[in-house]
């Protein structure tokens, strides 16, 4: 069983690349994020042609998740229960399915923008609610897995040059404790590293030459509870996707399950 996440920064702008993706890839689930659309844009029929039913969280041009599925599709909750509002809205950050033998979350994680600014704090408030929320499942006897755009590099060598995000986001010791205490619910890190090169980044900038000079973060992220980690048979960023025209600036993370 392939699972894979991959936030597509714009489903409407990647549908072509997305389609082509599945089918060479092979992947049963899709983590999505970043959909960038409202639910009735969605591009539910395109991928119900390929066989893949769609879960889908989305109100608009920002955020919005989905879960893609061609081993079933149940069990579909929207929104992150107990999460936290931004600016008086519950943004649609998190859903979760379960998909044949495995349960999935697809989450987006708020970006926080800066240290001190009102959304690094909501940031914290909804990595809170979502270790809350999964609790239950990472405590479970069945392969469970969250996986997404955390928006967090897990450690130094997850950034290209620790240096240069001195006082900004996704660093900083309050994210990465939240994500420490995530894992501490019952879940880790499955994709090993190093994979098949030094520094297994996902995300690259679009602005500077980023992603030609690997100046990159690895910040989307599968973590899985036991019964999860255990079927692991391999993993890998697939970084061809983030060459060619027109990519998202994140690429697919790939996990595959012997179940």
């Amino acid at each position: 069983m392939r699972i894979a996440t991959w936030n597509v920064n714009s489903i409407t702008a990647r549908l072509p690349r997305l389609l082509a993706w599945l089918e060479s890839s092979g992947t049963d689930v899709l983590c999505v994020q970043e959909t960038k659309c409202t639910d009735e844009q969605f591009p539910r029929e395109p991928l119900r042609e390929l066989g893949y039913e769609s879960a889908v969280h989305a109100d608009g041009r920002w955020n919005g998740v989905a879960v893609l599925s061609r081993v079933g599709l149940t069990e579909v909750t929207t929104g992150l229960p107990g999460g936290p509002a931004y600016e008086g809205v519950q943004e649609p950050r998190a859903i979760s399915a379960t998909c044949g033998p495995a349960r999935v979350w697809s989450v987006y994680v708020p970006n926080g923008r800066e240290v001190g600014h009102d959304h690094y704090a909501y940031k914290l408030r909804w990595l809170e609610a979502l270790r809350l929320a999964v609790a239950e499942d990472a405590a479970g006897e069945r392969p469970f897995a969250v996986l997404g755009d955390y928006n967090i590099a897990p450690t130094d060598a997850d950034v290209y040059d620790r240096s240069l995000f001195e006082g900004s986001t996704h660093v900083t010791e309050a994210e990465r404790a939240a994500l420490a205490a995530l894992r501490e619910s019952g879940l880790s890190d499955v994709v090993p590293r190093p994979l098949k090169y030094d520094h297994p980044y996902t995300y690259w900038d679009y602005r500077q030459l980023c992603f030609p000079k690997n100046r990159g973060m690895r910040i989307d992220l599968v973590y899985g509870n036991a019964p999860f980690a255990g079927v692991v048979k391999d993993a890998y960023v697939d970084r061809e996707e983030r060459k060619g025209k027109g990519p998202s600036d994140h690429a697919p993370v790939v996990v595959d399950l012997d179940v």
